[in-house]
Formats: C-alpha cells, sequence, structure tokens
C-alpha cells in the first residue's frame, strides 16, 4: 500500500522535482510486531537532509499516523519507505523560492535473504562503478540513487550479498546498499563520509554499540590494501543490521570475536529502540 500526501488514490505530477530531478531525500526503516525501529533517528537524518537541500521539513506526527495507518493493515516484519520531494514549478534547475513537498510513504515485505547469512557469512565483491566525490551532498540519503542502481547491476550471482565501492581516488566508500567497517587489531575502521556516501542510522548505531564494548573506533581514508590485509570485515544498514563478510573477491576474512560481540551489541540496542505504534 501507498500514501501520496496522504491520499490513496496515487496521483504523483509528471512535474514533481522528485521525477524530474532526483531533488529529495527518503528513508528506509525496519518495521517489527513491536513497532518501528530507530523512528526519530531516521527522522532526525531526513530533517537534517531537508536542511542541506533547502526542503520544507516534513511533520513527523502526521508522517508517523500515515506510517501507523499502512502497518496497521500489514503484516510484519516490514520495510517502511518514507520519501519527500519538491513538487514542480515547471521546467529549470532553480527551485522556486515558495514551495511545496511531496510526502509518500509506502510499506513493503521485508526482502528474503538466506538465513546463513547472518549466521555463516556473506561474500561480496568490489565494484567498477565509482561513488562520486561531492561534499555537497556527502551523508545525506538523496533519492538520485543511480550510482548504485549501476553498481548493483555489475552481478547476477545471487550467492553474492553486496559490493564495495570506491571513489575515484582509491577510498573505500560503502556498500550498494551499506555501510562498511574493518576490524584490524581489535580496533574497528570505517570510512570517512565527508565527501561521499551515506551517514546510515545503523553506522551511527554500531558505533555506539563499539563505544560500549571499548572497542577503539577510527574515521577516515581506507584504500583497498587496508581492505585486503583486515581482519574482519563487517557491513551495516537498518534493515539487515550487522552482516559478517566471509569474503570479499579473492580475499577471505574470519567472522571473527569483535564482529560477534558487536552483531549481539547491535541486535539488543535493536529491540530497545522501537517505537510502539500505539
Amino acid at each position: 500500500m501507498i500514501l501520496v500526501n496522504g491520499q490513496t488514490d496515487i496521483q504523483l505530477s509528471p512535474t514533481d522535482r522528485g521525477f524530474q530531478y532526483g531533488d529529495g531525500l527518503f528513508e528506509t526503516l525496519y518495521v517489527n510486531q513491536a513497532g518501528i525501529e530507530f523512528w526519530h533517528e531516521h527522522l532526525q537524518r531526513l530533517s537534517e537532509g531537508c536542511q542541506r537541500l533547502g526542503l520544507k521539513p516534513p511533520n513527523e506526527s502526521l508522517l508517523f499516523n500515515e506510517s501507523r495507518r499502512l502497518i496497521d493493515n500489514s503484516t510484519t516484519p516490514a520495510v517502511l519507505k518514507i520519501l519527500i520531494s519538491r513538487s514542480g514549478a515547471g521546467r529549470g534547475y532553480r527551485p522556486p523560492v515558495d514551495h511545496q513537498v511531496t510526502r509518500i510513504v509506502s510499506l513493503h515485505p521485508l526482502a528474503l535473504y538466506p538465513d546463513h547469512w547472518q549466521t555463516e557469512g556473506v561474500r561480496v565483491r568490489i565494484c567498477s562503478t565509482l561513488a562520486s566525490i561531492n561534499p555537497s551532498l556527502a551523508g545525506i540519503k538523496h533519492i538520485n540513487r543511480l550510482e548504485q542502481v549501476l553498481a548493483r547491476t555489475e552481478w547476477g550471482d545471487e550467492r553474492i550479498a553486496e559490493g564495495l565501492m570506491f571513489d575515484a581516488l582509491g577510498r573505500l566508500i560503502e556498500g550498494t546498499m551499506t555501510n562498511v567497517f574493518l576490524v584490524k587489531g581489535g580496533e574497528l575502521y570505517t570510512p570517512n563520509i565527508a565527501h561521499a556516501g551515506v551517514l546510515g542510522v545503523m553506522r551511527r548505531v554500531l558505533i555506539d554499540a563499539a563505544a560500549r564494548l571499548d572497542i577503539a573506533v577510527h574515521v577516515g581514508d581506507i584504500d583497498q590494501e587496508q581492505l585486503a590485509q583486515a581482519d574482519e570485515v563487517l557491513l551495516t544498514n537498518s534493515i539487515i543490521g550487522v552482516w559478517l563478510v566471509k569474503s570479499v573477491d579473492e580475499f577471505s576474512y574470519s567472522l571473527g570475536q569483535i564482529g560477534q560481540q558487536l552483531q549481539l551489541e547491535v541486535g539488543r540496542i535493536r529491540q530497545k529502540q522501537t517505537l510502539a505504534l500505539s
């Protein structure tokens, strides 16, 4: 089921700037029987992204009521998607000063990943598609995902769970749908997202989990050699939580103690950060 500006009779204008130019933002949230995970964290990122793009921020209560309306008529677990775009104002890149926003809330079945990926680790590859360097857009989850679309078309092997993307300077940025962490010498390393990539909600959760476990976290540039020499590799997003990586192309990794501890701790945090629907 999909609601567009609160209505079920979907009428999206072809002049909507989200459709025309990718002028908008989105959030993807995990819904379980207890409610919506990390609702406030997702809405905070959405609001921050609106400020960056000069979009009118959404009404959180309105979005929650529409989300609850969809979830109450469905089964869980599920994936909730919230998309905000700038409404159309004729042709041209310059956005109108006084604009309206299009609000789309939709609920989707949970992707059926193999159960053993969570326990036995996943296989990953390196993509040839590069992540663009653009500090103006770095961090926010804007709706122009063409780079990720191109990267994801690079493989059809269902045994490969994810692809990693580098930028033109050879720096590891993220996966097509995940943030990336390396473990080396008992410490955690993750790419700097100041120039490209998305500041994932679950990325922040894992960093908090590492602090609880007294695991040092380093944010900075990571190249392919460092990736190859890592002891462990982890992937995160709001739907999968934490995946442990067993291989990236020809490189193999252990499903080590650090990754397993973080996976368990993130699971505990997720249980406590669910917004009830009642």
